[in-house]
């Protein structure tokens, strides 16, 4: 009798607790919502933030608050949503880079799996082979021709160890065998900068950031790391035209610290898919090189394990660590 009156008690906590996590949910928000984003300003994480904070802010009825803490190929930003409370109104976007920080053997503050929670794709970014105008190459064959004369000699921009784009690069000299050296940088706009100003040769650089530069003619483009050609620039090839099967995208999503409801992750994937429906949302991300995708929940965590799985194998190869 005691332990039938037990687990029916615990069965109304239980119901209670639901409940008032149901009516939280259907209560929030009730306060603006701070919107973490890893990487600088300008930088292609910023271009995406800004411009998916803007109509969510609309959708919500609060206003969506971006801020920028950059450092630590995205750890510092990391922590601090890890630590903020699960209520929905501190959200995190994250690039391809977190997938990657545990294989690249970095100590980390937070457990990326216990701390945190996917909640949607956002969008999939080429990025654009591009090289200094002075260099005397003008296709990707020419660029691994003349590397492979000046073994270590021919220096590549990143944003940072283990980001991306650092990673497309060492999948290309896997895949080719050439020898260059990396120069990382904190954040993709000052390595785009030395690369504009002559201070090194070539870069895999994110489309959002390096796609200005190459229409202004600043910065010659050799081909797209992507599957397909950019909308943007057709008359550019993809890096696979060259070497067969080279694909290197990052992808960038959203995540909550860990125990935000269910109610408000599945909400938030609503309301972003939405947006990213809009024509003039969708042709704002396009103009600057961005593929948009959304997906559950449960799609994103699926493949965040199948992208954690694929470039390890790269870090591991190429003997990456922080």
């Amino acid at each position: 009798m005691r332990r039938a009156y037990r687990f029916a008690k615990s069965l109304v906590v239980l119901i209670v607790i639901a409940a008032a996590a149901t009516a939280n949910a259907a209560e929030y928000p009730t306060r603006p919502i701070r919107w973490v984003l890893g990487f600088p300003p300008g930088g292609a994480s910023d271009v995406l933030g800004r411009a998916v904070a803007e109509r969510l802010s609309v959708n919500l009825g609060q206003q969506v608050v971006v801020d920028n803490r950059p450092g630590a190929s995205g750890i510092i930003a990391n922590d601090i949503v890890s630590r903020a409370a699960p209520d929905g109104h501190t959200i995190l976007l994250v690039s391809s880079t977190f997938a990657n920080l545990k294989s690249l053997g970095k100590e980390l503050p937070y457990d990326p799996d216990r701390d945190l929670a996917p909640v949607t794709l956002l969008a999939d970014v080429p990025n654009i082979l591009c090289v200094h105008p002075s260099m005397p190459v003008k296709s990707v064959k020419q660029l691994i021709d003349l590397a492979k004369s000046k073994p270590g000699q021919i220096d590549y921009g990143t944003g940072g160890t283990g980001t991306g784009p650092h990673l497309a690069t060492e999948l290309f000299k896997i895949m080719t065998g050439v020898d260059i050296m990396h120069i990382p940088y904190k954040g993709t706009p000052a390595a785009v900068n030395d690369l504009i100003g002559g201070r090194v040769h070539m870069m895999f650089a994110l489309s959002p950031v390096s796609l200005p530069h190459v229409k202004a003619g600043r910065l010659r483009p050799l081909g797209v790391s992507g599957k397909t050609r950019l909308s943007e620039l057709p008359q550019v090839p993809t890096v696979a035209d060259t070497v067969p099967g080279y694909v290197a995208t990052v992808w960038y999503g959203m995540m909550v610290p860990a125990g935000t409801p269910s109610a408000i992750q599945n909400r938030f994937s609503k309301e972003i898919g939405t947006i990213l429906q809009i024509p003039a949302v969708k042709q704002r991300l396009a103009a600057v090189g961005f593929q948009t995708a959304t997906s559950s929940p449960e799609e994103f965590t699926r493949f965040m394990r199948e992208e954690v799985a694929k470039w390890k194998k790269v870090i591991d190869q190429a003997e990456i660590k922080f």
